[in-house]
C-alpha cells in the first residue's frame, strides 16, 4: 500500500472513487440518529436558534415615539428558552407588512442576565415617515407573537482586541447597546469600564435617563456624560461630541472608542476622531440600518444615463419572475415591495445573509457600506440591502430561512 498521495501512480488514483463506492455499496444500511440525539447539537440550537418566536408580555412608553418591548418564549411555537447573547448584539425582527415581507435589526437593550431569567428586550423608535417602526408601533400589543433571529452582531466588547476603558458615543436610539453593556457591567457579565458621551437634544429627550443613574449608582465601571445640543444647563455637557469633549473624559492610557447613532452623527464625530489619532483596531461602528437616498452620494455614476425605474428578472429555487422597482430604491426593497421574501438581517452591507449573485445588470453600491469578500467581487456576488440598480438586470437570490 501507497504511504502516501505522492506514491499512488495515475491510473490507481482515478480508480480510487470506484473503489470506495463499491465499498460503500456493500456495506449495511446504517442510519445516523436525528440531530438532536447529540447534546453538542442540542446546546448549539439554544445558544445559536435561526429564529426564536415569542410573545410580548409587557410594553413601557418613553415617550419622544420611544418604546420598549419585553418578549417572552413562545412555547406554543416551540421556543422554550431565550438564546444568550452578548451585551450589544441586535434581533432581526420577521413582518408581514400588508403582504410585503419585510426584515428590520434592532439592539438588544436588556442585559444578558435577563436573558438567562426568560425575559428579553427591544427599545424601539419612531423613525418619521418610517415603514416599519410605525407600523410596530401601531400594531404591536401585550400579546402579539413575533418572529426573530437569534442573536447577532459584533459590537460587543472583546478583551483581545479592545482597551480596558471604552468610549461610547451614542446618539438618538443609538444608546440601546449601551444599555445592555452597562446593565452587563452592573451584573458582573462584562469586564470594561464605560465612559459614555450621550447626545441629545435637550434634557427632557433623554431616554432612560433615571435608568442610567441607577446603574452609576450599583457601579464605579460606568459613568455618563449627558450633552444636550439645544439647552445648556448646569451639570451637563452642552453642544456636539467633539474631539476635545472626548479628551476631556479619557484616560491617559489606551482607550476604545464605541459609536452607535445616525448616519449624520458618525460622519461628524469620524472626523473629530481622526484629530486623535488612535489605531484602527480601537474604533468600532455599530451599523446604522438602510442608506437611502442613492442619488445624493458623491460617489453615485454622474457619467450614465439612470432610468428611473428598472426590471429585475429574479431566480429563486430554480425558477424566475420579473418584477420593476424605482432605481432610489435598493434591490432588497425592491423584492419586499414586490411580495418576495429574500433573506436579510443587518440591511446595512456587513453580515452577508442576503448575499446573492448578480448574473447580468449594473448595481451602486457605496464604498462605506460594501462588506462584501474580496471573492464576492471576483465572481459577481453582491448584498442586495445596499446595492442600488443601474440598469435592467438579473439576480439569483436564496431561499429565506
Amino acid at each position: 500500500m501507497a504511504e502516501n498521495l505522492n506514491q499512488i501512480g495515475l491510473t490507481a488514483f482515478t480508480k480510487l472513487a470506484a473503489t470506495r463506492q463499491e465499498a460503500v455499496n456493500m456495506a449495511e444500511p446504517e442510519y445516523l440518529p436525528k440531530e438532536d440525539a447529540y447534546a453538542a447539537n442540542r446546546l448549539a440550537k439554544q445558544l445559536h436558534p435561526k429564529h426564536q418566536y415569542f410573545v410580548i408580555s409587557k410594553i413601557k412608553d418613553h415617550g419622544e415615539g420611544v418604546k420598549c418591548f419585553t418578549f417572552v418564549p413562545d412555547t406554543k411555537r416551540k421556543t422554550e428558552h431565550v438564546a444568550y447573547f452578548a451585551a450589544g448584539q441586535y434581533l432581526s425582527v420577521n413582518l408581514d407588512i400588508d403582504g410585503m415581507p419585510v426584515t428590520r435589526a434592532y439592539s438588544i437593550s436588556s442585559s444578558p442576565k435577563m436573558a438567562a431569567e426568560g425575559e428579553i428586550e427591544l427599545t424601539i423608535k419612531q423613525v418619521p415617515g418610517g415603514l416599519v417602526s410605525n407600523w410596530i408601533h401601531e400594531n404591536w400589543k401585550v400579546g402579539t407573537r413575533v418572529d426573530t433571529s437569534g442573536p447577532l452582531g459584533t459590537f460587543t466588547y472583546e478583551g483581545l482586541r479592545d482597551a480596558k476603558t471604552v468610549i461610547g458615543i451614542a446618539g438618538g436610539s443609538g444608546i440601546t447597546p449601551f444599555l445592555s453593556m452597562a446593565r452587563a457591567i452592573a451584573d458582573g457579565d462584562e469586564e470594561f469600564q464605560l465612559i459614555l458621551l450621550y447626545g441629545s437634544r435637550t434634557e427632557d429627550t433623554i431616554v432612560y435617563k433615571a435608568e442610567f443613574d441607577a446603574l452609576e449608582a450599583r457601579t464605579d465601571k460606568v459613568k455618563v456624560v449627558h450633552v444636550l445640543s439645544h439647552e445648556e444647563k448646569e451639570g451637563f455637557e452642552h453642544g456636539f461630541i467633539t474631539a476635545e469633549l472626548i479628551q476631556k473624559y479619557a484616560p491617559k492610557e489606551a482607550y476604545s472608542v464605541f459609536l452607535c447613532g445616525p448616519q449624520a452623527m458618525y460622519d461628524f464625530v469620524d472626523k473629530e476622531l481622526a484629530k486623535l489619532k488612535l489605531r484602527r483596531k480601537f474604533i468600532r461602528h455599530e451599523l446604522f440600518g438602510e442608506m437611502h437616498n442613492p442619488k445624493a452620494q458623491k460617489e453615485y455614476p454622474k457619467d450614465i444615463t439612470v432610468p428611473e425605474n428598472v426590471r429585475i428578472t429574479v431566480i429563486k429555487e430554480g425558477t424566475s419572475q420579473v418584477i420593476e422597482g424605482s432605481t432610489d430604491d435598493s434591490v432588497l426593497q425592491i423584492l419586499e415591495k414586490n411580495g418576495i421574501a429574500a433573506p436579510s438581517h443587518c440591511r446595512s452591507g456587513e453580515c452577508g445573509w442576503c448575499h446573492s449573485r448578480l448574473v447580468s445588470g449594473e448595481v451602486y453600491i457605496p464604498t462605506s457600506v460594501d462588506g462584501r469578500r474580496e471573492a464576492d467581487k471576483k465572481f459577481g456576488y453582491i448584498h442586495p440591502c445596499v446595492s442600488f440598480p443601474l440598469s435592467d438586470m438579473t439576480i439569483e437570490v436564496k431561499p429565506k430561512s
